[in-house]
């Protein structure tokens, strides 16, 4: 047990709250007393990870201890650290330490590379905790100018900040390099970036630099380079766990979803309790029909905590759609009932609204009730004209629909939804897999899918030949008409870019232009996800950086922000809650993870060697 000793309280933490999260109920208790005697007057205290998440969901901690191995969860504390920053609900003000009661070689390794605000290796006195403590917030401080900066939002600025603190090889100047690289990476600063992380391989030789590498090769559009350095980087490093999400992700881009899923299988069992990790398995197993491991990677993240801002409801969709499949009523009633319950506490959410409506016609569906089931279905696919009906919301129909009995389906209705669908949504050849793969191979609705694809990459193609010929006003009319008749986000995006690149060629450009930002609010929002793989909040593998808390949602949809973080007064800890239990007000159910216009890039760590106990 770490030594209490005697220790006079610092007048440096007073008015700090602090949080013990650790499973051996007497470290935790001695770790408390030991803050207490710190001056540090408000600490929390979690046993588990479960309860330690919501806290941390609930409010903002000056300290937080956390043990590296907690009893009774299978979940590190350095795998927390990692969920947490993923979806910024680490501030950067935070001090993260982690305690440890050895100091092996891995362990040490490990410590470096999460980049640990402290790590303390017990026993330990108090004295020592109390500096260490100290020297984590000198840290923040000295770098405060980089998340001033941040946070404003000047991100050129915090750029030049950071290149002035690596160049000038002040304190924590690697880990300015590397934040320089992950801002110039968000403002579209490809090769710098890339040029940044091959430097920072050449000095420092760490992991993170290299994935670096991959991850701005990825952004420079060259994902055969990435995919090999990244393969590479998982043969050296086969338990860096970011290495294989970036993998994952680079698969899935060029629709190669079983390999896939073998990428996202293997990192969850690296990290089996992280969340997200098993929401991308499932996801994955569920479009690829791999219905028993869809199942258990599926049901292993809702027993985590479904109540977390980490947990997305549509993994209640998928396991509904699971359970139709294996026609059980009692668990699909289950997970109807949990929909329809987050969908009371967020009535303005319109993508809770139809997985609720999607459910529920499962439920008709499996009860017989076939009229039912049909009116509810083409209902949801009569949706599919709105503008804020995305490509989750077309996989989800697609669903639905090709598990309707045949003979209750018009062969018309069923083209005309189909073809309405995968118009709108086949922009590349990954997102119309997974239309395929939501439509689960159907020997009429794949031929269809595949069909509209070949006439969209058509008109790209008719649209850059009118172009090269000199045509160009007939090139930007053909893709503004095209555009606006399917809603297809490539040919809108292609209209604009040609009349970009040709404006002096054409007479009517302005008219032309104000047409194609019209389209493009209305019908380009950003893909959030493909097949469980996150396209907002921090890039696999990257620095999170957060420099603002959220702020309100107006719109409480898919692409909304989260809103602002208020204690629940009524707030259980942990998957255990009653489904009557009302959330706390801060988790948005209807969100995986909180957009990326919504939030800025902040620092929760400071790298490496500094951290290491001395």
């Amino acid at each position: 047990m770490p030594a209490r000793g005697c220790c006079v309280s610092d007048p440096t933490f007073g008015g700090t709250r602090a949080l013990v999260i650790d499973g051996n109920p007497s470290m935790r208790r001695a770790t408390v007393l030991q803050l207490r005697d710190l001056g540090i007057g408000q600490v929390r205290q979690s046993k588990g990870l479960a309860d330690a998440r919501f806290s941390l969901e609930q409010m903002d901690f000056d300290f937080v201890l956390c043990a590296d191995v907690i009893e009774g969860s299978e979940l590190t504390g350095q795998s927390l650290l990692e969920e947490l920053r993923r979806e910024a609900i680490l501030p950067y003000g935070t001090v993260f330490v982690m305690i440890a009661t050895e100091a092996t070689y891995v362990k040490v390794v490990e410590a470096a590379e999460a980049a640990l605000d402290c790590f303390v290796l017990r026993p330990y006195r108090v004295a020592e905790l109390a500096e260490r403590l100290r020297a984590a917030r000198r840290r923040k401080r000295e770098l405060s100018p980089v998340f001033d900066a941040i946070a404003k939002p000047d991100l050129p600025l915090a750029i030049e900040r950071c290149l002035l603190r690596y160049q000038g090889k002040m304190p924590y100047a690697v880990h300015c390099a590397r934040m320089a690289a992950e801002l110039q990476l968000k403002t579209g600063q490809v090769g710098q970036a890339l040029s940044l992380f091959q430097q920072l391989v050449q000095e420092t030789k760490l992991p993170w630099a290299r994935l670096g590498v991959a991850r701005a090769q990825m952004a420079a559009g060259d994902p055969g380079a990435a995919r090999k350095q990244v393969e590479q980087l998982i043969k050296q490093q086969p338990m860096m766990a970011e290495a294989y999400d970036v993998l994952a992700r680079v698969q899935v881009d060029q629709g190669e979803l079983r390999a896939a899923l073998r990428t996202c299988h293997s990192v969850s069992e690296i990290t089996p309790g992280c969340m997200l990790r098993l929401q991308q398995a499932g996801t994955l197993a569920f479009y690829l029909n791999d219905r028993e491991l869809a199942v258990e990677m599926l049901d292993r993240a809702v027993a985590l905590g479904a109540r977390s801002r980490l947990f997305d409801a549509f993994t209640l969709m998928l396991l509904a759609l699971l359970r139709a499949d294996m026609g059980d009523m009692r668990r699909l009633t289950l997970m109807h009932g949990a929909l329809k319950q987050y969908r009371g506490w967020h009535p303005g959410s319109k993508r809770l609204q139809r997985f609720e409506r999607g459910a529920g016609a499962l439920r008709a569906l499996l009860g017989q009730q076939l009229d039912e089931a049909q009116t509810e279905v083409l209902a949801l696919g009569a949706t599919a004209a709105d503008e804020d009906f995305d490509l989750e919301a077309a996989n989800v129909v697609l669903a639905l629909w090709v598990r309707l009995p045949e003979r209750d389906v018009g062969a018309g209705a069923q083209d005309q939804i189909v073809r309405q669908i995968a118009m709108r949504f086949c922009i590349s050849k990954s997102i119309s897999d997974i239309l395929v793969a939501s439509a689960r191979q159907h020997p009429v609705i794949t031929p269809l899918i595949r069909s509209c694809q070949a006439e969209v990459t058509l008109v790209a193609e008719e649209a850059l030949r009118l172009a090269m010929q000199q045509q160009q006003p007939a090139a930007v009319r053909l893709l503004i008409d095209q555009g606006a008749s399917t809603r297809n986000a490539r040919l809108i995006e292609m209209a604009g870019l040609l009349m970009h690149r040709h404006r002096s060629h054409l007479p009517d450009c302005d008219a032309w232009l104000a047409e194609a930002t019209a389209l493009h609010q209305r019908y380009c929002r950003p893909i959030t996800h493909i097949a469980g793989m996150r396209r907002s909040g921090r890039q696999a593998g990257g620095l999170l950086l957060r420099g603002q808390a959220f702020g309100p949602a107006t719109d409480p949809d898919p692409m909304a922000g989260a809103p602002d973080t208020t204690p629940a007064d009524d707030a259980r800890s942990g998957p255990q809650a009653p489904p009557d239990t009302p959330p706390p007000a801060n988790v948005r159910p209807d969100l995986a993870e909180p957009d990326a216009g919504s939030m800025l890039m902040a620092a929760s760590a400071v790298q490496g060697a500094e951290a290491m106990p001395g």
